[in-house]
């Protein structure tokens, strides 16, 4: 799945963190409630404008984000 149908950063919604299309729902914050034990379906049910390709479409690009960031060990001084 391509993230990039649903999710979208609007320098104006959130101050342009990354939101699911059509809502002020960050992936932060969708990803934060699946870290926090919660279910698909708990969280359909408490933001019922919220797929389940949009939650999936949050992991994928938290995925993404994470796989793209490059990490340079420090040399000791």
């Amino acid at each position: 799945m391509q993230s990039g149908e649903r999710i979208i950063l609007d320098p104006k919604v959130l101050t342009g963190k990354p939101v699911v299309r059509g809502t002020r729902m960050s992936v932060e914050f969708v990803v934060n409630l699946l870290a926090n034990g919660w279910s698909e379906q708990q969280i359909q049910d408490s933001y019922p404008n919220l797929t389940t390709t949009d939650i999936r479409a949050c992991l994928a690009y938290a995925t993404a984000i994470l796989q793209a960031e490059k990490v340079y060990p420090l040399e000791p001084a």
